[in-house]
């Protein structure tokens, strides 16, 4: 089978304002709400002394980036698909992709530490709110493993010279969780 048009003559465009591409953020994002996602990034998050405001409303920014990441944005250039259709009647506070850019860039590796603070808390509260793991309330298996990730280059806030001799590397944590097998 062969297509009929010629690949430079077919468009696909998305420009009716009542359609909604990624109608599946609306539960992501109420449990992400719920959670306390806006609220914890507005209490820890303080980028005081940024230049352009880049440090104001730093909970709209962070959820604006995390339902980009969502809707599978990878860039700060894809954020611009949370104004796309209808997304702007579903959602309120949607940023324009150069706000969260200029909040990003604003980061410093304090300031990374201030949202995993905010990571940490979040993901209790995501575990409170989706019972995932049958049987947590009784008996919890938890590892917590340490890794290196080689960096190359100076500017790479947050790696440091370690364990590994003469070689700069990131040191991630790994956690790994498990309730149990029922029936024991």
């Amino acid at each position: 089978m062969q297509s009929s048009h010629a690949a430079a003559a077919v468009s696909a465009v998305f420009d009716d304002q009542n359609l909604v591409a990624y109608a599946g953020l609306v539960p992501v994002m109420r449990l992400a709400e719920r959670c306390g996602l806006a609220r914890l990034v507005a209490a820890k998050v303080k980028l005081g002394g940024a230049e352009n405001g880049a440090g104001a409303t730093a909970d709209a920014k962070v959820t604006s980036i995390v339902a980009g990441m969502v809707a599978g944005a990878d860039s700060i250039d894809d954020l611009d698909v949370l104004r796309h259709g209808a997304m702007p009647v579903l959602f309120g506070g949607i940023r324009a992709p150069s706000t969260p850019g200029t909040f990003l860039r604003a980061f410093t590796h304090g300031h990374a530490l201030q949202l995993h603070a905010v990571h940490r808390r979040f993901l209790g509260a995501l575990a409170a709110h989706t019972p995932l793991l049958p049987g947590a309330d009784q008996t919890v298996f938890i590892d917590v493993d340490s890794t290196h990730k080689r960096v190359y280059g100076r500017a790479k806030q947050g790696a440091e010279y370690g364990r590994c001799k003469g070689i700069r590397t990131l040191h991630p944590l790994l956690a790994t969780i498990r309730t149990p097998p029922r029936g024991r």
